[in-house]
């Protein structure tokens, strides 16, 4: 039997959207000869529509889209996801079609309820073994836990978080010996290097339950936060048999393979092992998908950044750059452009000649005759849509460097961003002037430290969301996730924007990431901020302001911050850990920094709750509305802390 999965790209109840990618891939499906298409979780609804599963006439209305998908399915057996609602229930199943009926319905039977995951909030866990009857205008259908059959092969289900429960409970083990096929939609979001955990979910079920396993993922950042990579595999008794490429620009990615079930396969001896993930390279394909997803499904015309020259910004002005350089790679530049959805149709003819179809969506652009080389044409070709989807202002002031000016400036025109620099001091000193008057005394470094620091970052905020309003853009905020943790950012400063793209990354990675790109990616203005040392660039240049002298080490505040928020230690612990670690290390340096980093902590909530929405990409983050709640108001580790 010839089974695929179909990675989609969907928006939550954008019902003419999700239908139109739904109906792509079993028309793909179809012209390959694939018998069984498995498409991901609640892909017609999307994964991501929150309270709105609770009501009653969302599942309705999917019950009620999910007929215009039986005609499809004339001479294919297709699963399709959506939620069904059962006395006041939601439930999240996996619909069976073939020729035009629908055969029932496979409901999940574990629901994922840690990290990003909020699932028994909107759904009800289906019980193993029982099964009930859903009714639709005189139709009605069997629901639950079911096992099926297409040309003498059986097939039962996992959906998802199934499949990340123990051996001995999750349904796999109740299917071993009466099933051929387990087939597994799921919306399963991304992380580094998750793609491995995954693969030997796959395969090690395919071989401990004896059975062929398919495996399809949602793909693309779906409504805001949670980014898909899209994957699809195929395992039998411990062998791989298809695994795709992730992260594709594509709305549908249809995989298939041939798979003889008359045929007997010895299990695997053992799981044969994988290249280990790069973790840079996946997150550039993760930040450059979620970024060009998120520009697209906001119906914005680009990008609008306040370079600073810094670590943060710049990379946030590389992954505008490669979500470019990937995507007409993958796309061609024409359809890039179409799909954007912000580029006119005399800009696509001009840039790319001939608006492609997606069938041809290869074929070349214009051909430039003073540009021979056919990469270098690319390039340049790049650069101009940079230049289109990517303004950016550096915003000086007299406590600015060179440096910093330098680094922003060569970067921006080196990836053929807009650059606009000005100056603030007008407006900075127009504000400390006011306040002086009003309270009748000067403000002074020695007595007004961050107040001062901070007028300055607040005084940025107008101007560029100024910018950002009149080209009708999104504002790019730039902290990172070790930023966030201990609030060092200025609220409705330089945390003001409408995406925080970087949020979930910490600062050590972000400085990693872009000493990888200057070489691997080939960003060579990328030398300036990789030779510098991070600041802020608040205090008068003499003071040689630092962020690690502000708060301790980047890498340590990383580690303390895992300790206390993934491993969910207490501070006695968390230090005792980092003792034991680093037996060398002053261990009452180690207590002043971790007391530093939970007081911190404690009182920049609030921070926390007001940044703009952040990719999810590490495998935890510190975003209250995604991963990890905590008080605005709390007795901030007081005890704890007094006791170390």
């Amino acid at each position: 039997m010839r089974i695929a999965g179909a990675a989609l790209n969907q928006i939550p109840f954008d019902w003419t959207h999700n239908l139109r990618t739904i109906q792509e891939a079993i028309t793909q499906a179809k012209t390959a000869g694939v018998e069984l298409l498995c498409l991901p979780e609640l892909c017609l609804t999307g994964y991501g529509c929150e309270d709105l599963f609770l009501s009653d006439w969302l599942p309705e209305a999917a019950l009620g889209y999910l007929q215009q998908v039986r005609p499809w399915t004339d001479g294919i057996c297709v699963v399709v996801g959506l939620p069904i609602r059962l006395n006041h229930r939601t439930y999240n199943t996996a619909a069976v079609l073939r020729d035009g009926q629908i055969l029932g319905f496979a409901a999940k039977q574990f629901l994922a309820n840690d990290g990003v995951h909020y699932e028994p909030r909107f759904f009800h866990p289906w019980p193993a073994g029982e099964t009930t009857t859903v009714q639709w205008e005189g139709e009605e259908w069997t629901l639950g836990d079911m096992i099926f059959e297409h040309q003498g092969v059986k097939f039962g289900f996992e959906i998802c978080e199934d499949a990340w429960r123990p051996d001995d409970v999750r349904p796999a083990c109740r299917l071993v010996g009466r099933v051929d096929l387990i087939v597994n939609p799921s919306a399963s979001h991304f992380a580094m290097s998750k793609t491995d955990v995954r693969y030997h979910l796959v395969t090690e079920a395919s071989r401990n339950f004896r059975c062929t396993y398919l495996y399809a993922n949602l793909l693309g950042n779906e409504a805001g936060r949670m980014i898909y990579d899209g994957e699809i595999l195929v395992a039998r008794n411990g062998h791989l048999l298809l695994r795709n490429q992730l992260m594709s620009f594509k709305e549908v990615d249809m995989e298939f393979v041939d798979v003889d079930f008359s045929q007997p396969l010895e299990p695997a001896a053992e799981i044969a092992a994988q290249p280990v993930p790069d973790e840079y390279r996946e997150l550039n394909q993760a930040l450059s998908l979620a970024l060009f997803d998120y520009l697209r499904k906001a119906r914005s015309r680009g990008f609008v950044l306040s370079l600073s020259g810094g670590a943060d910004s710049v990379m946030c002005a590389v992954a505008v750059a490669e979500l470019v350089r990937l995507g007409t790679a993958e796309l061609g530049t024409a359809e890039f452009m179409r799909r954007a959805g912000c580029f006119t149709a005399e800009e696509i003819q001009q840039l790319a000649g001939p608006v492609a179809s997606v069938s041809d969506q290869q074929a070349p652009g214009p051909q430039d005759a003073s540009v021979s080389d056919p990469d270098q044409q690319q390039k340049t070709i790049n650069q101009k849509l940079t230049n289109r989807l990517l303004t950016c202002a550096y915003q000086g002031t007299v406590n600015s460097s060179d440096d910093t000016f330098n680094s922003a400036k060569e970067l921006a025109d080196s990836i053929g961003a807009v650059f606009y620099d000005w100056t603030i001091d007008e407006e900075v000193t127009g504000y400390v002037g006011k306040i002086e008057h009003a309270l009748g005394r000067e403000l002074t470094w020695q007595t007004d430290d961050l107040a001062l620091q901070n007028i300055q970052a607040r005084v940025r905020a107008p101007g560029i969301w100024l910018l950002a309003n009149v080209q009708n853009c999104l504002l790019m905020t730039t902290s990172n996730r070790s930023e966030a943790s201990v609030g060092y950012c200025t609220m409705d400063g330089d945390t003001a924007g409408s995406i925080s793209p970087i949020a979930g990354v910490d600062k050590a990675f972000v400085k990693q990431w872009l000493r990888w790109a200057e070489t691997e990616l080939n960003y060579p203005a990328l030398r300036h901020v990789n030779n510098l040392e991070p600041t802020a660039e608040l205090r008068p240049l003499e003071d040689k302001q630092t962020d690690e002298r502000d708060l301790m080490p980047y890498p340590l505040l990383n580690r303390i911050e895992r300790l206390a928020f993934y491993d969910r230690l207490s501070p006695r612990q968390v230090l005792a850990t980092l003792v034991q670690e680093d037996p060398v290390a002053d261990a009452e340096q180690l207590k002043t920094y971790v007391k530093r980093f939970y007081s911190l902590w404690s009182r920049n909530q609030w921070k926390r709750e007001r940044y703009a929405p952040a990719f999810h990409l590490d495998d935890y983050n510190v975003d209250p509305r995604s991963w990890l709640r905590f008080p605005i108001l709390s007795g901030g580790f007081t005890q704890e802390l007094n006791a170390l």
